[in-house]
């Protein structure tokens, strides 16, 4: 056996894999995530994330191709949290339907007051700035929100399928008409650093719905 030869692995252990690699870019992701919650994409230096994380100035190309491949990692990244999130309340038999519903505006007004209405909907921030942002931006945000749409839709027929709704009430238009509302709700509640725009929203949801 010579210098250059690979040593023969033994049955039943995988390959080791770089660890350290994966957990970088993952820690650099989730850096992302807190820090595009709060302010915006363009505005957003690399090197003051690279800071955060501690990785070393000039590393950043070691993980991501770009800051463009950078955003959109954080952007899906941000999108599957947002799915389970909404997983967890929307699919909750426990509940009724519309309680399924109350239970995750509830959840985001903690969510927001937690952090001290400094954080928003990512999704929704990097929508404001679509202009701006490169090209597939805008397809990719929209195909969450209609992700989100469909999620709640489903939700809304369950609650038709209980009488909570009227057989003919339009779901797919009801569950489009929230989250135009609710982006706009979490934005002002982050400007007047308050929930009140969130209740407001929501209490005119429910009044407006058919009955």
């Amino acid at each position: 056996m010579t210098e250059n030869t690979p040593l023969p692995r033994k049955p039943g252990r995988p390959p080791k894999v770089d660890r350290q690699h994966t957990d970088t870019r993952q820690a650099l992701i989730r850096c992302g995530v807190e820090v595009l919650t709060e302010q915006a994409f363009t505005a957003t230096g690399i090197d003051g994330i690279l800071k955060r994380v501690g990785v070393p100035k000039g590393s950043f190309y070691h993980y991501f191709a770009s800051k463009d491949a950078f955003g959109r990692a954080v952007l899906d990244s941000y999108a599957d949290y947002f799915a389970r999130r909404l997983d967890r309340w929307l699919l909750d038999e426990a509940l009724s339907p519309l309680e399924r519903l109350a239970g995750f505006v509830q959840h985001s007004r903690a969510s927001m007051a937690r952090h001290g209405f400094r954080r928003g909907c990512l999704v929704g921030n990097m929508g404001q700035e679509v202009s701006m942002l490169p090209a597939g931006y805008r397809e990719h945000l929209e195909s969450i929100f209609v992700s989100w749409q469909s999620r709640l839709a489903q939700c809304l027929e369950a609650a038709k399928a209980d009488g909570e709704l009227p057989a003919g009430a339009d779901c797919a238009e009801l569950a489009a008409y929230f989250w135009i509302g609710w982006e706009g709700a979490v934005l002002r509640a982050r400007l007047v650093q308050s929930d009140a725009p969130l209740n407001t929203f929501i209490a005119g949801f429910l009044r407006g719905l058919p009955r």
